[in-house]
């Protein structure tokens, strides 16, 4: 099962959110996310526990309990949703502008 916790500190290592989880049964994998332009924590992480039972018994344990002096929110991961649209990006509106009126630049 694929765990989702958030309100982590910035200090936080993937091998400490490894063993608190191991408490609870065996874990798979444990990952901090990290913005891709800093390489600094975003504040949440993902672990992957194959026993369902003890997936819920660590859910029930940590939801709400102190790691590094920050409340963990501790639950089963819902499904990344597909995004729409072109992705937008820094020059998107410049096109569409452009697209009017040639000639306001």
């Amino acid at each position: 099962m694929n765990i989702y916790v958030g309100n982590l500190a910035w200090a936080t290592t993937e091998q400490k959110l490894r063993a608190t989880f191991e408490n609870y049964g065996a874990v798979s994998s444990a990952a901090i996310i990290t913005d891709k332009h800093t390489g600094r924590s975003r504040g949440f992480g993902f672990v992957e526990m194959p026993s369902a039972d003890e997936a819920q018994a660590a859910i029930k344990a940590l939801n709400g309990a102190d790691l590094d002096g920050r409340p963990l929110t501790v639950n089963e991961a819902r499904p990344r949703e597909k995004r729409t649209g072109s992705g937008g990006g820094y020059n998107r509106g410049r096109r569409e502008y452009n697209d009017r009126s040639e000639s306001a630049w």
